[in-house]
């Protein structure tokens, strides 16, 4: 689980807040559950190091709060237009039982014993993330889906995602595909059969002669010319 240091911030104007991002931070907001609301900052460094870590709006974290550790799952991240940078943050804390909507990203495993892949096919994933309904301690890391066996025309759906029974997509009422396994869209061109080659090879050598023979006639015609000529 990733962990965070924050810190309890106490503003109320604009100034104040800007204040706290020019000295490095980036304010934040935990809500939800039963508890208030809290403001707290954290480090700007150490903020976009977590926020480059994969999947960092799906992992649950461990924020110390003035030495009182809660987890909270990321919901949203404000960026600054210009610069890119991170400006705010929410977090929502997680109270067991109680359920959220979230995306959880899909992974493929075993892209090398894919019988399609070594063949050219094409892995054409439809969804890279799957929005699920489940507790808020329950969050999948990640949906697993294995290459392992699957050819060309093969398919994944949600139902192909071994999930546990409080945890839910949230498109109902259709088995939704995920990825499906395409024949490649180049195709290769079939080798010739070797007599195809052959009469290839013939007509070429044919081409040859017919060029010699007409090279032969123009220079006998320019020597005729020539002699000509001279007299």
């Amino acid at each position: 689980m990733i962990s965070l240091d924050a810190t309890v911030r106490d503003n109320t104007t604009k100034g104040q807040l800007s204040a706290i991002r020019d000295g490095g931070n980036v304010p934040a907001i935990i809500y939800g559950g039963k508890g208030e609301n809290e403001k707290i900052s954290i480090s700007k460094k150490i903020l976009k190091a977590t926020i480059e870590k994969e999947n960092f709006l799906s992992n649950i974290i461990s924020i110390s709060v003035n030495g009182k550790n809660q987890n909270v799952l990321p919901r949203e991240v404000v960026y600054d237009v210009l610069t890119d940078e991170p400006i705010h943050v929410d977090f929502l804390r997680v109270v067991p039982g109680v359920k959220i909507r979230i995306e959880v990203p899909v992974e493929f495993i075993n892209h090398e014993k894919s019988p399609g892949l070594k063949r050219g096919g094409v892995l054409n994933i439809v969804r890279r993330k799957v929005e699920l309904k489940c507790p808020s301690e329950k969050i999948p890391e990640k949906l697993t889906l294995d290459l392992d066996g699957v050819d060309i025309g093969e398919s994944f759906k949600i139902s192909s995602v071994k999930l546990e029974s409080d945890v839910v997509p949230t498109i109902q009422g259709r088995d939704f595909v995920i990825a499906t396994l395409a024949a490649p869209t180049v195709m290769k061109e079939p080798e010739k059969p070797a007599e195809a080659e052959a009469a290839d090879g013939a007509a070429a050598e044919g081409a040859a002669a017919e060029g010699a023979t007409a090279e032969g006639d123009k220079k006998e015609g320019e020597d005729k010319k020539a002699a000509e000529e001279k007299k």
